[in-house]
C-alpha cells in the first residue's frame, strides 16, 4: 500500500486556479496518495483574527509531512507566504518550490527557503515529494 503524504500547500490566494491546478496534478498521478492541508477561498479560516489563523495554519503545517511553496513571482509579494514558508522551517518541516507552469522568473521567497526547486511536472514534483517528505 503507499504511503499518504500530508502536504501544505502555501500559495496566493489571487492565484487559487494554480492551487487547484496543482493538486489535480499531483492527483492524477497513479501510486500516489496526497491529503492536502492547505487553506483556499473555498474552505477559508473564518476570522480576521491574525493571532487565531496563524494558530491554525501552524498547526496545520506541523501537520504535513512536506510543504510545496508555489514559486511564482507572486509569492515575493505575500506576506502569508512568507510566513507559512518560516514556520514550515521553524518546524523542520521540507520545504519543495514548483514553479508554475509558464513562469520564467520564481520568487526568492520561495527558492531560498526550499530544499528543492522543480518545475511544473508530475514526474518531479513527486519524484521530490518522495525524497523530501518525513
Amino acid at each position: 500500500m503507499a504511503k499518504t503524504h500530508t502536504i501544505f500547500i502555501s500559495h496566493s490566494w489571487d492565484h487559487n486556479n494554480t492551487l487547484a491546478d496543482l493538486i489535480r496534478l499531483i492527483d492524477a498521478r497513479s501510486h500516489f496518495k496526497a491529503d492536502y492541508s492547505h487553506v483556499n477561498r473555498d474552505t477559508p479560516i473564518n476570522s480576521e483574527n491574525a493571532y487565531y489563523v496563524k494558530k491554525v495554519l501552524k498547526e496545520k503545517i506541523k501537520n504535513s509531512s512536506i510543504m510545496i511553496g508555489l514559486a511564482g513571482i507572486f509569492a515575493s509579494h505575500s506576506e502569508w507566504m512568507k510566513w507559512e514558508l518560516d514556520t514550515a522551517l521553524e518546524l523542520k518541516i521540507p520545504i519543495i518550490g514548483v514553479v508554475p507552469r509558464g513562469a520564467e522568473r520564481i520568487s526568492t521567497v520561495v527558492s531560498s527557503r526550499a530544499v528543492e526547486i522543480v518545475r511544473w511536472n508530475t514526474e518531479s514534483i513527486i519524484t521530490s515529494i518522495r525524497k523530501h517528505a518525513s
